[in-house]
């Protein structure tokens, strides 16, 4: 996929403030681009999951919990929640009003500018689609760090911009929440439908 850097445009602060789940899906097919010294990239984004503390057994805010890492989660919407899992920096949108600990985590992107510093970033992936098909994958290949803690995501140097609405999205149970009882069940886990660069466990888990 290819699209000229100057029709990129951050999405106004206003798009973030919808229901989590609505915006978990209003965010597949928008853009998300990281600008660093070495050059921008940025992929369309193509699986999401959502998180709904306090009640959602998996979200990192279960019960109300309010750490230093989730303290981000209990603000407004549209910044930027990141943490290390596994050696892996992931990334979350802040969703739901002030003190509604709710986010939503982006899974997956399909490339589209700056392909050749991504692949400098992943030289182990084998195919284009590894470069960005997981959480941990496509924060290596833009460069988002825990520096990118707290950043509101409609500004520079990280931010989501206007994309094209995918033409199918399909749903099903989120990824590596084994122990969280009745949540793992939920369908909270978002893609667009025959995406190539949709992450491979549960794909085809589809409804």
């Amino acid at each position: 996929m290819e699209m000229e850097l100057m029709t990129i445009r951050p999405v106004h602060p206003s798009f973030f403030e919808k229901p989590t789940l609505e915006l978990a899906q209003e965010l597949l097919g928008q853009l998300l681009v990281k600008e660093t010294p070495e050059g921008t990239a940025s992929g369309m984004i193509v699986e999401t999951e959502a998180y709904i503390g306090p009640g959602d057994q998996a979200a990192h805010s279960f019960n109300n919990r309010r750490t230093a890492r989730t303290e981000v989660m209990f603000g407004h919407a549209g910044y930027a929640y990141t943490y290390v899992m596994h050696t892996h920096c992931l990334v979350n949108v802040v969703s739901g009003d002030k003190d509604a600990p709710e986010a939503v985590l982006i899974r997956a992107l399909e490339p589209v500018t700056g392909e050749d510093l991504m692949k400098k970033r992943r030289p182990g992936a084998k195919r284009d689609r590894d470069m960005t098909n997981g959480p941990g994958k496509l924060t290596k290949a833009l460069g988002i760090t825990m520096a990118d803690y707290g950043h509101p995501l409609w500004d520079s140097p990280l931010y989501i911009a206007e994309g094209i609405r995918p033409h199918g999205i399909s749903a099903g149970p989120r990824i590596g929440i084994d122990n969280s009882g009745e949540a793992v069940e939920y369908p909270w886990r978002f893609w667009v439908s025959e995406n190539p660069y949709v992450s491979g466990t549960k794909k085809n888990n589809q409804s």
